[in-house]
């Protein structure tokens, strides 16, 4: 079952991804995914087209979604495999996640605009469109077209990350709303590129144990924010907890991304793939 080309975090335009639905999933399609979750940050907007295209080309889709959530003064990322679109209470409970983040990219705006950085939120709504889809992502994008930075990664290390001066806290979800919704729309919880968050030993082994109890199912040990010494770390810990493993580009767009769709390591043969209990 490893053998499938499986790719199950993914964003586009509804979220903060550079492409629109349909341009993700012909490009994963062109790039020999064989079965792939569009997942946007606490959006469903773009599940309806990628799905279309998807059945198109042939190519085996997954509905998704990307939950944020706050756990020990941090932000989180609970991804949502195979969910049902149309659950009420998922789309509620998203619309409430949503509803923050007009007022935060406001303050980061103001943030930036202390250190001389001005027309920022501006520039982000350029990228976003939408104030409720105004994203850290859209932010950066627009300062490295201003050139205060080189790259998005870049941007996100010196002015949005915990710390520097364009990063604002929020409150987002729950671990248990976010898990509790998964779970009621019939979809499968994987911890999201579990090696980007700044967790002691401890308090990763307390994130997984929590997650495992509320019902989570898996963890994300191959993705693009992991290098091969965090693909074994986190395949020690899912065999630890007893949880299943994810495969996921967390693609974002051509010039965004550390790898292209499809394109993550293989996962250690004697794990389970979260994929086996998708239908």
């Amino acid at each position: 079952m490893n053998a499938l080309n499986a790719d199950l975090h993914c964003h586009s335009t509804a979220s903060d991804g550079t492409l629109p639905p349909a341009e993700v999933v012909r490009r994963a399609h062109a790039n020999g995914v064989d079965l792939l979750a569009l997942t946007d940050h606490d959006e469903l907007l773009g599940l309806p087209e990628a799905a279309a295209t998807a059945a198109e080309l042939g190519l085996r889709f997954v509905p998704g979604v990307e939950v944020s959530v706050s756990w020990l003064d941090q932000t989180l990322h609970i991804v949502g495999l195979g969910i049902d679109p149309t659950n009420e209470a998922l789309i509620e409970g998203l619309g409430k996640v949503r509803s923050g983040r007009d007022g935060r990219a406001v303050r980061i705006a103001a943030e930036l605009e202390r250190i001389g950085i001005h027309g920022a939120l501006e520039g982000a709504l350029s990228y976003a469109g939408n104030p409720a889809l105004v994203s850290r992502a859209h932010f950066a994008r627009y300062l490295v077209e201003i050139g205060a930075s080189r790259n998005v990664h870049d941007v996100f290390l010196h002015y949005l990350a915990r710390g520097k001066p364009g990063y604002v806290e929020h409150v987002w979800a729950t671990l248990e709303d976010a898990v509790g919704w998964i779970k009621g729309a019939g979809g499968l919880a994987v911890i999201a590129h579990p090696g980007r968050y700044r967790l002691s030993h401890a308090e990763m082994d307390l994130l997984l144990e929590k997650f495992r109890d509320l019902g989570g199912d898996a963890v994300e040990v191959s993705c693009g924010a992991h290098d091969g010494g965090q693909l074994l770390a986190f395949a020690r810990l899912a065999r630890k907890f007893g949880l299943m493993a994810s495969r996921a580009s967390d693609f974002h767009g051509p010039e965004d991304s550390p790898i292209d769709l499809g394109r993550a390591s293989p996962l250690p043969p004697d794990l389970t793939p979260v994929w086996t209990r998708l239908t």
